[in-house]
Order: structure tokens, then C-alpha cells, then sequence
């Protein structure tokens, strides 16, 4: 007999502070009910791809996506938005509809337009506007959401601010309304499968960090927001044990984020740092801070150039590639090599290595499909962002080119599982990503597809109802040897 699975999702959830904070008496639960631990996750640790890349077992270079935005063709301005029809690999909730079984997904990212599942699914962060569109699949549970709790808030709108008191009770508003719906949907509507993700704590990460970190560069001591961030855990804690108390005790339950956080030590000025080595050249340069998009760059002498963000995305100008390539083909494995040398080299304003991670996408991924990244640069592995304008006085700087943020995010997430056929238990060490969607199938009962890149944490040792036992086993191994398939 199949088990149901329940994901909650918390984006940016840091395993020193999930595992950290005692007072979290339901996450505590799962704990000593199962396995938990820090969580690898792709390559970049972006919310997009990162949550599909957990839904389906693959990473980024095999679904073709790198990030929100990723260029469309090999042209200097075809850059397209991430969504939800952006990605069509099998995800863990098609598995289990081959098998029968119907899905919720709410706020899984990307799901704008709403993901047609066998079941239901609501759109997530990506969605413009609850109050105009359809923002579920099928279209009439935008109308049973509204009955609800009328508004449906997919995120904060203008979460980078200064207002921090609006800002805290937006996202605390926003989540417990999000989790009023998830507990509807799952008690009026049959399911095998449910995933949630809360968008709210990756925007009190961002917008409350330095308030919370002594270390942080910015640290406001004794500030009304110093526990801004322990207590809105403590609020997912109390939604997540209201959810808990729906389920039977043989639900599979994972809680997980998909990369964690870390304090932000300011921002490198990549474009500007490409211009001052000579391999961005512009026409003119501007007299203002200017986006890269709207600089006036001499593509003729121009042989990288960069788009901005948490991490870099770097890009090569390629003869017979781009347009007006500068970099001969036979030139470019020496040249991206010598260019990554100069990104790991990078030093902070007092002259100190910055730790810069750089990572060519064909030895991070097992395939590299659409138009990717030459090469995907950390700086400072994510302790410091990318600002991807030109016209700033120094490479570093404080301020940000997308308003107030106080953290980047972290290469390790967090997960909890409980499961009452796991045979792991206590902390874990060493789980990716990848491998929630084939350990969740698993643990349930369904198959794992082959499609799927991760390892079942459990395999080999899941207790299941159905299978061979090791008598068994014996038995159709000497039958298949007699019949000469194995020797």
C-alpha cells in the first residue's frame, strides 16, 4: 500500500537556525522521528531552478535553466523570464499521477502559468496579480481561494525596503494566509502528494539579516528586529504542527529548503571590473550609474560581459557564435581558463582573496542544454553579490542595484524527514538536493523514474510491504542464473 507525502517547503531555510532554535518544538518532532541534516544544493543555489531541480531530480544544465532570467539565443539582449512552461521534465507529482495518485502544489517555483497537474496546483511568487488572474489549475479554485480568505498573497510586493515594520507584518500576514489555504485544500480535497513551499522566509532573510548577525556588516545591535527572524521561525514552527495535526502516521513527511543563507559583505561591481580589465569595452562610458542593459557596449572589441545577481553569469563573445564575436573558437578553452584564474583571484577592497568560486556549467551538470552561463561565478563563495551596472566610483560597494538586502544565499539548505518505514535516523550528513525526490518515492511506495539523477538516501533499506524479501531474492537470482541472465 502507497503512502501520501507531504513536503513543506521553507525557501532559505538555514540549518544552523532550523536545527539551532530548541524552542521549535514540531520541527523537533520530525527530528527525533526521523533523519535530518544540511542540505547540498545545486549549482547556483537559486529559489529558480533550485525547487524544480528538487521536484525532478535534475540539475540546472539538464533542465536548460540557470537562473530567473536566462538568454534565449546566442544575441546580446535575448534574455527571457523563467516560467512554469519554462521547464517540462518529469517532476515527482507526474511519477505519481502514471501511478494513479493526485497532487497539491502550492508556491512551488515557477508556476505562473498555473501547472496543469493531476490535481491541483496555485501559483507561486512568479504570479502578477491574484486579484486579475487565474491563478490556479483548474481555474475555478482561484474563486474557492477567494471564499476562503479572500486576497491571496503570492509574495510581498516591494520587500526591498526600508520600512521594516511594514515589511515583517506583510510577510507574517502573507504566510499565515498561505498556510490557511494549504490546510483547506488538503482537508476538502483527496491528495497522495502535497507540496508547499513558504516564499516568507526567504524575504525576512533578505530583509532582516543584519539585524540578527553580530557579524554582519551592517549590524544594528539591540534593534526592535533583532529577533524579527527567530520568531518568524517560531510562527512556521506553530503552522507547520497545525499541519502536522491533518495526517496519519503514515504520511511521508520531508521538511526542506532549497539552499540556505548567509550574511552579505556588500557587492562586486562585475561589469565595472570587466570594463577596468579591458575586456568590456563601451562607447562611451555612462556619467551615472547605468544597467548593463542599457549601456552603449562596442560588441567589435568586447569579449565578456556579465549579468548580475546573487551569483554571476558569465558570457563569452565567441566568433560564429555571437553576432560580432571577438574570441576565436580555438582561442576559447585557454581564454575561459585564464578568465576563470582572474575571477578566483579577486580580492576585497583591502587587497584581501575574496574566495571566489567559479564553475564551468559542463563540470557541474551531467547535461548543459539551452543557451548557458561560459562560466557561473560565487563571489566570495556568495558572501558578497553580483552588481551587474556600470558607472560606480570602486568595484566594491555597499549599496545594492535592487534595493536593501541584508543576506545571499548559502550553498547548504536543511532537511527533516519522517517516515515510519526510514531506517535512518538522527543526523545525516551528505544528502543533495537531488536526492529528496527518489528517497520521497521511495519511502512511499511508488517508482523511482530513471529520469531522476539523485539517490534514494535509503536505498536498499527502505522496509516496503511489497518486494522481494532476501529469501526471495535468492530464489530468482539462482532461477535467472539457471537461464543463463546472470552469471
Amino acid at each position: 500500500m502507497k503512502k501520501k507525502i507531504l513536503v513543506l517547503g521553507l525557501d532559505c531555510a538555514a540549518p544552523e537556525l532550523l536545527f539551532g532554535y530548541e524552542e521549535l518544538h514540531n520541527i523537533r518532532r520530525l527530528m527525533d522521528a526521523g533523519c535530518h541534516g544540511p542540505l547540498e544544493s545545486v549549482v547556483p543555489p537559486i529559489t529558480v531552478p533550485a525547487w524544480m531541480c528538487l521536484s525532478t531530480s535534475q540539475d540546472p544544465g539538464t533542465l536548460g535553466i540557470y537562473g530567473f532570467r536566462n538568454r534565449t539565443d546566442h544575441s546580446y539582449n535575448g534574455l527571457g523570464i523563467v516560467n512554469s512552461r519554462s521547464i517540462d521534465a518529469l517532476a515527482i507529482w507526474d511519477q505519481i499521477a502514471r501511478e494513479g495518485g493526485r497532487s497539491i502544489i502550492v508556491g512551488v517555483p515557477p508556476c505562473f502559468p498555473p501547472r496543469k497537474v493531476s490535481g491541483l496546483s496555485v501559483g507561486c511568487f512568479l504570479t502578477p496579480d491574484t486579484d486579475k488572474d487565474v491563478f490556479t489549475h483548474p481555474a475555478s479554485l482561484s474563486d474557492e481561494i477567494r471564499r476562503v480568505v479572500g486576497h491571496y498573497p503570492t509574495d510581498v510586493k516591494g520587500f526591498r525596503t526600508d520600512d521594516k515594520t511594514w515589511l515583517r507584518d506583510q510577510i507574517f500576514a502573507m504566510s499565515r494566509t498561505q498556510f490557511q489555504v494549504l490546510r483547506h485544500l488538503m482537508t476538502e480535497h483527496d491528495w497522495d502528494y502535497c507540496h508547499f513551499v513558504d516564499i516568507g522566509l526567504d524575504r525576512m532573510h533578505h530583509g532582516f539579516w543584519r539585524f540578527h548577525d553580530p557579524l554582519h556588516v551592517r549590524h544594528e545591535p539591540n534593534s526592535p528586529f533583532q529577533h524579527a527572524i527567530r520568531d518568524y521561525y517560531r510562527h512556521l514552527d506553530h503552522e507547520i504542527g497545525q499541519v502536522l495535526e491533518l495526517l496519519d502516521d503514515e504520511t511521508v513527511v520531508l521538511v526542506v529548503s532549497d539552499h540556505g543563507a548567509r550574511r552579505l559583505d556588500g557587492g562586486f561591481c562585475v561589469n565595472e571590473w570587466l570594463v577596468r580589465e579591458g575586456l568590456l569595452v563601451l562607447n562611451s562610458y555612462p556619467d551615472k550609474v547605468t544597467p548593463f542593459g542599457k549601456l552603449d557596449v562596442n560588441w567589435d572589441k568586447t569579449k565578456v560581459w556579465s549579468e548580475g545577481g546573487y551569483y554571476a553569469r558569465v558570457f563569452l563573445n565567441v566568433q560564429g557564435r555571437e553576432p560580432r564575436g571577438t574570441i576565436a573558437p580555438a582561442d576559447l578553452p585557454r581564454f575561459r581558463d585564464e578568465l576563470k584564474a582572474r575571477f578566483e583571484a579577486t580580492t576585497d577592497e583591502h587587497g584581501k582573496a575574496l574566495g571566489t568560486l567559479v564553475f564551468k556549467p559542463e563540470e557541474v551538470y551531467r547535461q548543459v542544454r539551452n543557451v548557458a552561463p561560459d562560466l557561473i561565478v560565487h563571489f566570495g563563495g556568495l558572501a558578497w553579490r553580483s552588481i551587474g551596472g556600470v558607472g560606480y566610483p570602486t568595484i566594491h560597494v555597499q549599496e545594492n542595484d535592487t534595493g536593501p538586502d541584508d543576506c545571499n544565499h548559502a550553498q547548504f539548505g536543511s532537511f527533516a524527514l519522517a517516515s515510519s518505514n526510514c531506517p535512518i535516523q538522527g543526523e545525516y550528513q551528505g544528502a543533495h538536493l537531488l536526492d529528496m525526490a527518489p528517497t520521497l518515492l521511495e519511502l512511499a511506495g511508488f517508482d523511482v523514474p530513471p529520469s531522476m539523477q539523485g539517490r534514494c538516501l535509503a536505498a536498499g533499506r527502505v522496509l516496503q510491504e511489497v518486494g522481494y524479501s532476501d529469501e526471495g531474492e535468492a530464489i530468482v537470482r539462482d532461477r535467472l542464473s539457471g537461464l543463463g541472465y546472470i552469471g
